[in-house]
C-alpha cells in the first residue's frame, strides 16, 4: 500500500499554525489542530485502516513542550521508516510582528502568561531552535497576506516534489527592511548600480522592461548572475543529494524594488530553462519610499 504524504506544521506561537491548518484543509488535506507528538503514529494507523483513503494528512503539532519535542523527531523518522512521506513546515515571524499579534488578538504569550509576549517570544524561539533547524520548510509569515499563505502552501505541497528534485524559490527583499529569516542562501547585489538614483526609473520597480535594461545593461550585473548559475550549477546538485525538498535563494538590494527583483526574475528565468520547479516572490516591491 502506497504511503500517506504527511505535512507536520509547526512553529512559533502566533505565527499562522492555525491559518496554515484551515488553508490546507481549503487545499483538501485531511487536517488535525494541536496534536500531541506522541498520538501521530495512531494517526498513521487509522488513516491506513480508513475505508475512504486518506492521502494527504496534516498535522499541527505543539512542540513547546521538552519531551514532545524529543518524541517528534524519533516518530518522524519511524514514519518515514514505514514508508510514508513526510514534511515539516516550521512557521515563524519576526518579534515585532509577533508581539503585535498578541496585542491585537488580547491573549498572552503561552510561555510568559504573566508576563510580557517578548519574553515569551524569546523563551519559544530559543526551545524551538533546534527544531526549526531540522525542518524541510521555515516560512517567515510576517509579511504575507493570507492569501499570498494561500498560494505558498498551494505551490509547495499540492505537488510534492519527489524526493529526487529540489523545488527552488527566489525571493527579493530590501536590506533597509531586514533579512529574510527563511533564506537559505542570501546574495547582496547593493555593489551593482542603483536605478534608484535615476530620475525617471526612480517611480518604476525592478519589474520595468526600463529598469530590467537598465540594470542587466551593465556588465557587473550580468557578472553577477554569470557567477550566482555557476554557483548554483555546483551547489544545486548536492543538496538533491542531501534531499533537501525546498531551497530559498534571496536577493537583496537597499530597497528591494529595483535591482534585487530584475535579479530574482533572471536568476528564476535561467533555472527554468535548467529544468528547476522555481518560484519568485518580491517581498518588499510594493512599500512605498524603498
Amino acid at each position: 500500500m502506497a504511503g500517506i504524504d504527511f505535512i507536520v506544521v509547526t512553529g512559533m506561537s502566533g505565527a499562522g499554525k492555525s491559518a496554515a491548518s484551515r488553508c490546507l484543509e481549503d487545499l483538501g488535506f485531511f487536517c488535525i489542530d494541536n496534536l500531541p507528538a506522541t498520538l501521530i503514529p495512531k494517526v498513521a494507523e487509522l488513516c491506513a485502516q480508513s475505508e475512504k483513503r486518506i492521502e494527504r494528512v496534516a498535522l499541527v503539532v505543539d512542540a513547546r513542550e521538552g519531551r514532545f519535542l524529543d518524541a517528534l523527531f524519533d516518530i518522524l523518522a519511524e514514519l518515514r521508516r514505514d514508508g510514508h512521506l513526510v514534511r515539516v513546515v516550521f512557521l515563524e515571524a519576526s518579534d515585532e510582528v509577533l508581539v503585535r499579534r498578541f496585542s491585537e488578538s488580547r491573549r498572552p504569550h503561552p510561555l510568559a502568561p504573566g508576563g510580557s509576549a517578548l519574553e515569551g517570544i524569546r523563551a519559544e524561539r530559543a526551545l524551538l531552535a533546534h527544531l526549526k533547524a531540522k525542518a524541510d520548510l521555515v516560512i517567515d509569515t510576517s509579511s504575507f497576506t493570507v492569501h499570498e499563505f494561500r498560494k505558498l502552501l498551494a505551490g509547495s505541497f499540492l505537488d510534492l516534489p519527489a524526493p529526487s528534485r529540489t523545488a527552488l524559490s527566489l525571493l527579493s527583499f530590501g536590506y533597509k527592511h531586514g533579512l529574510p529569516v527563511d533564506a537559505d542562501l542570501v546574495f547582496d547585489a547593493r555593489c551593482l548600480p542603483n536605478p534608484h538614483f535615476v530620475e525617471a526609473l526612480q517611480p518604476l520597480t525592478g519589474r520595468a522592461p526600463q529598469v530590467v535594461e537598465y540594470v542587466l545593461g551593465f556588465a557587473q550585473a550580468r557578472g553577477f548572475v554569470e557567477r550566482i548559475q555557476e554557483f548554483l550549477k555546483f551547489t544545486l546538485p548536492l543538496y538533491v543529494q542531501e534531499s533537501k525538498a525546498y531551497l530559498t535563494i534571496a536577493v537583496g538590494c537597499t530597497g528591494g524594488r529595483h535591482r534585487s527583483v530584475v535579479l530574482a526574475e533572471e536568476l528564476a528565468r535561467l533555472l527554468r530553462e535548467a529544468g528547476y520547479e522555481v518560484s519568485v516572490r518580491h517581498r518588499d516591491v510594493e512599500r512605498a519610499g524603498a
